[in-house]
């Protein structure tokens, strides 16, 4: 098999990635494009689930021609995804009845806080291991059958959509069950993204028929929800599609799911920060669903074919990378590799702190209402201030994180492995170490998303025989140890505090 190889769909927020692994987990193949952001409103963001279809099968077109690659050479596809983000689609057109509400969309705070002001906070964290909030698909999928009117003018017999998703001629789903229905027929969906509905009995493991009442989502809507890694498989591409050729796809894997994965965090306390749009602290609790006492999601990390769920506590920042572009947006930077040479021009940020909550506030806060802060300017002020508190606004949420992780989970965490594009800047990573006083590992691929989808499906088509050929995969590029005294980083991290405090709950009227 020494031609044949693994490709994987990386459909992320900002784009969707087309990769290709060999057996030694190195980048074959590699193709890129990005989708539009749409902003209604304040607070709302969506995604045109076409245009993402559309990239996708041009991203693998051009990933497979660059490299000069056939299809016939793909052992079979795997996919990871934004979670989340959530698409409602016509059974039998295939078209979507409203544009996908993004996982940052806040569109549905009103109906977190009825859930809350209604004590129903405690029951749902104890069926799904999630915080009540607007970040996950089921107030998502309800405001999209409430609020999908286009479709009312459309319906043959003039039903509503709420009737017809009843009698199954709507279907639900995050991205990697819209990826999975077009490029197979079928509807199936990952235990990992079924985990973050907040649908999903994360014990019973099930979609759970109080949740679906409670959000008056039919059950005839839901996928059917298999391992991430299939031995089945979720059904094959089509040889007369765009393709032209029958693959087997055969994993899928939320994409902080398939970054731990990716970097073979297979055993309990492994660890991995992935920085994206935002970030995602996970580590891995074994077969064991850990409960969190400290704004933290319990959450499935991922399932082999015929092997029980392995669970993971999760971190979740909103906005990391996301923050960097915002930097770019408002001009103050030309592009992200110049954040390291500004924040080296000043000494330190001189008391000046940026809470990047422009979509709220995640774990350990859970704050739907909190927006982005900059506190502590001053007439002496310069853009190196705000470039520097901007990446370590990164450093202490992660840092917030991991003192929740290490409370919950009793694990110290004594080496954290990286990922995801701003673990290329090297003064974020030392700042990382720095900060949360831990050494930080880099790995020579860092594209762990889409390398933890192509192991899931490499290893239920036999492409790799058991996870200890992937351990064997993973190289270190680049470790980093804490350079600044404890104390130090202590009293950074201090104030911290104090300016989150000044974020929080401030979108009263959206």
């Amino acid at each position: 098999m020494e031609d044949t190889y693994v490709g994987a769909i990386d459909q992320g927020t900002t784009g969707t990635r087309f990769m290709v692994f060999d057996h030694g987990g190195q980048v074959v193949a590699n193709a890129y494009q990005k989708h539009e952001q749409i902003y209604p409103e304040p607070g709302w963001v969506e995604h045109d689930p076409m245009e993402i279809w559309q990239n996708t099968q041009e991203v693998v077109t051009a990933g497979l021609a660059e490299a000069d690659l056939e299809a016939t050479q793909l052992e079979a596809l795997g996919i990871t995804n934004q979670r989340e983000t959530t698409v409602v689609w016509d059974a039998e057109t295939g078209k979507p009845v409203h544009n996908a509400l993004v996982w940052q969309d806040r569109r549905t705070t009103d109906r977190v806080e009825e859930l809350q002001a209604a004590d129903k906070v405690e029951w749902i964290r104890g069926k799904t291991g999630l915080e009540c909030d607007a970040y996950f698909s089921a107030t998502k999928t309800e405001w999209i059958l409430d609020n999908a009117e286009p479709l009312k003018l459309q319906a043959s017999r003039g039903e509503d959509v709420r009737d017809r998703a009843e009698n199954g001629e709507l279907l639900m789903g995050t991205i990697d069950s819209w990826l999975i229905y077009n490029l197979t027929g079928n509807h199936i969906t990952d235990v990992s993204n079924a985990s973050r509905t907040m649908l999903y009995n994360i014990r019973e493991m099930e979609w759970d028929d109080e949740l679906l009442e409670e959000f008056d989502v039919p059950e005839e809507m839901v996928p059917e929800v298999r391992p991430s890694s299939d031995e089945a498989f979720y059904g094959h591409t089509d040889p007369d599609g765009f393709l032209g050729e029958a693959v087997p796809v055969a994993g899928a894997l939320g994409d902080q799911q398939a970054a731990m994965f990716g970097q073979t965090c297979f055993d309990k306390g492994d660890a991995k920060n992935t920085y994206g749009t935002g970030s995602f602290y996970l580590m891995n609790t074994g077969n064991e669903a850990v409960e969190s006492d400290h704004g933290l999601l319990t959450t499935i990390g991922f399932q082999l074919s015929g092997e029980p769920v392995q669970y993971a506590l999760e971190g979740s920042i909103f906005v990391t990378g996301a923050a960097i572009e915002w930097l770019e947006d408002v001009d103050l930077i030309n592009n992200a590799a110049q954040t390291a040479e500004l924040a080296r021009s000043v000494d330190s940020t001189d008391g000046v702190y940026m809470v990047p909550a422009f979509t709220g506030l995640g774990a350990p806060h859970w704050d739907g209402r909190a927006r982005g802060t900059i506190v502590g300017m001053t007439r002496g002020t310069r853009k190196g201030h705000i470039v520097r508190a901007t990446l370590e606004a990164i450093a202490y949420q992660t840092r917030d994180v991991a003192e929740a992780m290490e409370a919950d989970s009793g694990v110290e965490t004594t080496s954290l492995r990286v990922d995801g594009g701003a673990v290329k800047n090297n003064f974020l990573c030392q700042l990382q170490s720095d900060i949360i006083q831990t050494e930080i590992a880099r790995p020579e691929v860092d594209e762990t998303t889409a390398l933890g989808s192509a192991y899931a499906a490499g290893l239920a088509v036999g492409y790799w025989d058991s996870v200890d050929d992937l351990r064997e995969n993973w190289q270190v590029d680049r470790e980093f140890a804490p350079e600044m005294d404890a104390s130090g980083a202590d009293a950074m991290y201090d104030r911290w505090d104090d300016a989150v405090e000044r974020s929080l709950n401030w979108a009263t009227e959206e």
